[in-house]
C-alpha cells in the first residue's frame, strides 16, 4: 500500500530548495512482510534533507485478515506518519508544513497541534523556542468516516514498560482474571524478563530511526530534545491491537503524570504531557473518532498516585530483581545493556525515595546495587524532587508532595537517619510537611478522573 498525493500546483522547483519546510512525502506497507516505510523531507538554508522511519512487525496471525484495502489499517497508518516525523520535524521547527500522504480536516489538524505543541514542550523549553502559533498543520474542510475493523474479541493489549506501573497493571488484571497479552516497541532483556515473568505473551514492533537523523542531532544549527515517545507507543500500540486483534490497549500512567514542570512563555510544560489525562482524552477521543470504535485507550492506573502504586508493587516481590524504571536502560541510540539502575538520575533517587517507604532497607539497596541516601551528590536532585530547589525535574517522577510525604516516613522509620541525604533534610522534613498539609488520605485514595470502562472498573476497587 503507499498513501500519496500531487505537491500543490503553486510550489515552485525554487520554492521546493530554498524554502524552510518540512514534508510528510508517503509511506509504504507491505503488510505480509510486515514492514512499513514512513518518508519525509526536509528543506532547511537551501539544503534538502530525506528521511525514511521503517516500522516491522511479524506478520498478523492466521486468524486476522489484514489487507492492503483495510481502510483502518489506512488510517492509523496516516497517523503514525504525523507523529512519527515529530523527530525529524524538529530538526529545524520549520512553520511551513505539507502533508502529501493524507489530506487532514479541521478537528486533526487541530489535534496534531497540540500534540506538537503541548508534547514539545520540554523540547521547545531547553532550546528557548518560542513555540506559540508555531504548528499549524494545513487542513482541509471535510467530513470523515470512521473506518470499522470489526474486532470481536474482548482481549487486551497492555503497553509493557517493565517499570512498577506496567507490573502492577498486569498483576491486578490477572487478579481480575482479564484475558490480556503485552506489547513493547522496540523490546530490550528487561521486557523479556519481566514479561516471563509475568507470564503473557508479548507482542512487538520494531521502530527504526533514520541514522541522518542522530548525525543532523550533532549538527550546529540543528535541534535535539525531548519528544512524546508515550503518544508514539500508545499509536503503534493501536496498530498492534489491530494487526493481532485486541480491543483495548491499555496503558499505566498514574494521576502524578498530570502534574507539570515549569511555567514557559504562558504555559506549563510537562515532561510527561503524554502521559496525562489530558492527552488521555484526546487521544481517546482521536482514535474512536478518526482510526475506529473498536479499540479502546485507556490507563488503568489513572487514578493512583505514584505512592500508591508504590504501595502495590511492594508486594509483587518476584520482580524485584528485574524491573527498572531508569531510563537509561532505554536509550535509542545504546548498543550495550546497562546496569538496571544508574543511580544517578532523577528517576533512580524518586523510585529509591518510594520504595524506601515499603521495603527493608537491605531490599531497596539490593535492588539499586547502592544506598542512593549515601550518595552526597544526590543532594540537590532530592531538593528539586521535594520542591525545595529549582523545578520539578524533567523526568517522569511523582509531585514534590509525594515526595515530601516518603521522606516524612522515611525520617519516622529511621532506617536512613545516619544517610547523608537523609541527614541534610532530617532538621526540617516535619515542619516541611506540616507546611504543605499532605494528606495521607488523598495520596492513596482514588482520583475521580479516569476513562477506565465499565467493565474494567472492579480491577481497580477497594485498593
Amino acid at each position: 500500500m503507499a498513501c500519496t498525493a500531487d505537491e500543490p500546483a503553486w510550489m515552485s522547483l525554487t520554492m521546493r530548495n530554498y524554502a524552510s519546510y518540512f514534508t510528510y512525502k508517503e509511506y509504504e506497507s507491505d503488510v505480509d512482510s510486515g514492514v512499513v516505510r514512513f518518508r519525509y523531507e526536509l528543506g532547511h538554508l537551501g539544503k534538502k534533507y530525506e528521511f525514511t522511519e521503517v516500522l516491522s512487525f511479524p506478520s498478523p496471525p492466521h486468524g486476522r485478515n489484514v489487507r492492503p484495502e483495510d481502510t483502518t489499517l489506512h488510517a492509523i497508518l496516516d497517523s503514525l506518519h504525523i507523529i512519527l516525523g515529530i523527530s525529524y520535524w524538529k530538526l529545524t521547527c520549520p512553520r511551513d508544513i505539507r502533508v502529501l500522504s493524507q489530506q487532514l480536516n479541521e478537528k486533526q489538524a487541530t489535534f496534531w497541534n497540540t500534540v506538537y505543541t503541548k508534547g514539545l514542550g520540554e523540547f521547545f523549553y531547553k532550546n528557548s523556542i518560542d513555540f506559540r502559533g508555531l504548528v499549524q498543520f494545513p487542513f482541509i474542510r471535510r467530513t470523515i468516516d470512521t473506518p470499522v475493523s470489526k474486532i470481536t474479541t474482548d482481549r487486551s493489549l497492555v503497553l509493557l514498560g517493565s517499570g512498577k506501573d506496567s507490573i502492577v497493571s498486569a498483576e491486578l488484571l490477572k487478579k481480575a482474571g482479564k484475558i490480556f497479552s503485552l506489547f513493547s516497541m522496540n523490546p530490550r532483556l528487561v521486557h523479556t524478563e519481566t514479561a516471563g515473568l509475568i507470564g503473557k505473551p508479548l507482542y512487538t514492533i520494531q521502530r527504526a530511526i533514520d541514522p541522518k537523523l542522530f548525525e543532523l542531532n550533532r549538527k550546529q544549527g540543528m535541534y535535539n530534545g525531548h519528544i512524546p515517545i508515550t503518544a508514539i507507543t500508545s499509536l503503534v500500540g493501536v496498530l498492534a491491537a489491530h494487526l493481532y486483534d485486541f480491543r483495548y490497549v491499555i496503558s499505566s500512567n498514574e494521576e502524578s503524570a498530570n502534574f507539570g514542570n515549569v511555567d514557559y512563555r504562558g504555559s506549563q510544560i510537562n515532561h510527561q504531557w503524554s502521559k496525562s489525562y489530558e492527552f488521555e482524552t484526546l487521544f481517546g477521543d482521536f482514535v474512536r473518532e478518526f482510526i475506529t470504535g473498536d479499540i479502546g485507550y485507556f490507563s488503568l492506573l489513572r487514578s493512583f498516585t505514584e505512592l500508591h502504586i508504590v504501595k502495590l508493587f511492594a508486594s509483587y516481590s518476584q520482580y524485584f530483581d528485574v524491573f527498572s524504571s531508569c531510563n537509561k536502560n532505554f536509550k535509542i541510540s545504546q548498543t550495550d545493556q546497562p546496569a538496571r539502575w544508574c543511580g544517578i538520575c532523577p528517576k533512580c533517587a524518586f523510585v529509591f525515595l518510594l520504595l524506601a517507604v515499603f521495603l527493608p532497607k537491605e531490599k531497596v539497596v539490593s535492588i539499586f546495587h547502592k544506598n542512593l541516601f549515601a550518595d552526597e551528590k544526590l543532594i540537590s536532585t532530592y531538593k528539586a524532587l521535594l520542591g525545595l530547589e529549582g523545578i520539578k525535574p524533567f523526568e517522569c517522577v511523582g509531585t514534590p508532595q509525594e515526595s515530601l510525604y516518603a521522606f516524612s516516613r522515611v525520617v519516622e522509620e529511621g532506617r536512613y537517619n545516619d544517610d547523608v541525604v537523609v541527614r541534610e533534610f532530617l532538621p526540617d522534613i516535619v515542619s516541611l510537611t506540616k507546611d504543605k498539609t499532605i494528606s495521607s488520605g488523598k495520596l492513596f485514595g482514588l482520583s475521580g478522573e479516569n476513562h477506565i470502562p465499565p467493565e474494567f472498573a472492579q480491577v481497580v476497587q477497594n485498593l
